[in-house]
């Protein structure tokens, strides 16, 4: 056991690690609107291609950070288990830093192949959260243990509100006159190098006993067959999932719809994910931790989720009826709380009813069937994007709501 001295000191270093994970991704967001949309003077797309085949792309593109981590995070955690924590986080952020590098000048050079690999790249070595919360195991006693696991969730909404802010205000020229598309990317693999050192100097090993099993490339393949078969888990994971598949439509496509609906610069859509990230994190302090232990968790979910489908439903209709643009801003408060509390009370319940024994495999189950979450919506609103620019935003509706229906007749009849 780590002595508690440097407790602190290493749960800063993990705190950064999923602060600039989360960063990364959340650049991403205003910047990449621009890279599609016609009129747009990033662009990187063909001339000849119209505005569906770059929405298409676009659904790729997005798909392919948490499809190369759903296959990677459960490869990297048991890297970690073998090789050790501080080795594995260190090749992690670097192969990060490289892939920011790489995406850069992959937008100035126009090369989509490049493009693709930066961000496979980026997905491969992002899934590192597994690396990073095996740390948090080590070093926690049972007190402190859902205290320090709560720092990553901090440090993912954290880089929720300051990536799409960053990426929208670092790469507008009216802000800086040598900011451009490429300088949040830059920035982000100055953090990643920093990062590196913190780890590679300050953080010491924090692994005793070395495991002596093979790798198993197939583990992520089986976390999804296995959720199926867990006790309790295959009671809540098609809700879980049909709820995380909705939100992801949102947040794949709905920047490009402002951009491409409201004319929105990268900066403003920056400035609209950074509001919703304030939101979330508002929600979690003043909702969550409110309701937690006084309501119980499938209580909170049978309305939680189909809230989260009915917010959506709303910004299907904003742009159709031209309502003040404003507007958009008025339904984050109430998207977050749902958000929020969905996340939250999803996760107590599967810990609640999952056996002591397996329940480390279980969040391990658990976060691969998100990650898979978020990369087939993001194909699929490609696809649909090209009948009408808010079909995402629809289906992602559609599918919450179902998410949550399908919640309350599968949990109604079963006693915990």
């Amino acid at each position: 056991m780590i002595i508690k001295t440097s407790q602190k000191k290493i749960l800063w270093i993990i705190f950064l690690t999923v602060f600039i994970d989360m960063l990364g991704i959340g650049i991403l967001v205003p910047v990449f609107p621009m890279l599609v949309i016609p009129l747009s003077p990033y662009r990187i797309t063909p001339a000849s291609w119209s505005m569906q085949d770059g929405f298409v792309m676009a659904g790729w593109l997005m798909a392919a950070y948490p499809l190369a981590q759903f296959i990677c995070t459960p490869v990297l955690g048991q890297l970690a288990d073998k090789y050790g924590r501080r080795k594995i986080l260190s090749l992690s952020i670097g192969g990060t830093f490289i892939s920011y590098l790489l995406f850069a000048y992959a937008i100035i050079s126009k090369n989509l192949s490049l493009l693709f690999f930066a961000r496979i790249l980026d997905g491969c070595s992002g899934g590192n959260i597994s690396v990073a919360q095996a740390v948090i195991g080590d070093i926690s006693d049972p007190k402190s243990r859902a205290k320090n696991f709560g720092l990553i969730g901090v440090a993912l909404g954290l880089g929720f509100i300051f990536g799409p802010f960053l990426g929208g205000k670092l790469s507008d020229s009216t802000v800086v006159s040598w900011f451009s598309i490429i300088t949040p990317f830059i920035f982000a693999a100055l953090l990643s190098i920093i990062n590196v050192l913190l780890i590679i100097f300050i953080l010491p090993e924090t692994l005793v006993v070395s495991s002596n099993k093979q790798i198993n490339i197939k583990q992520p393949i089986y976390n999804i067959i296995r959720a199926f078969k867990l006790e309790g888990m295959r009671s809540i994971i098609l809700a879980v999932f049909m709820f995380n598949a909705g939100f992801t439509f949102f947040t794949t496509f709905w920047g490009i719809i402002l951009a491409n609906e409201y004319r929105f610069n990268q900066g403003q859509i920056g400035n609209f994910f950074g509001f919703m990230g304030i939101m979330i994190v508002l929600a979690q302090g003043l909702v969550v931790r409110r309701l937690s232990g006084k309501v119980q968790d499938y209580s909170v979910l049978r309305y939680s989720i189909i809230g989260t489908g009915i917010c959506l439903v709303a910004y299907y209709f904003i742009p159709a009826y031209k309502m003040n643009i404003s507007f958009i801003y008025y339904i984050p408060p109430f998207l977050a709380i749902f958000v929020a509390l969905s996340k939250a009370f999803s996760s107590a319940l599967i810990t609640r009813i999952t056996p002591d024994n397996i329940r480390g495999e279980v969040m391990g189950v658990s976060s691969s069937v998100s990650a898979l979450a978020q990369a087939i919506p993001a194909v699929l609103a490609g696809y649909l994007a090209t009948y009408h620019t808010l079909m995402p935003i629809l289906a992602g509706s559609i599918v919450a709501i179902s998410g949550g229906v399908l919640f309350i007749l599968m949990f109604k009849t079963i006693k915990y």
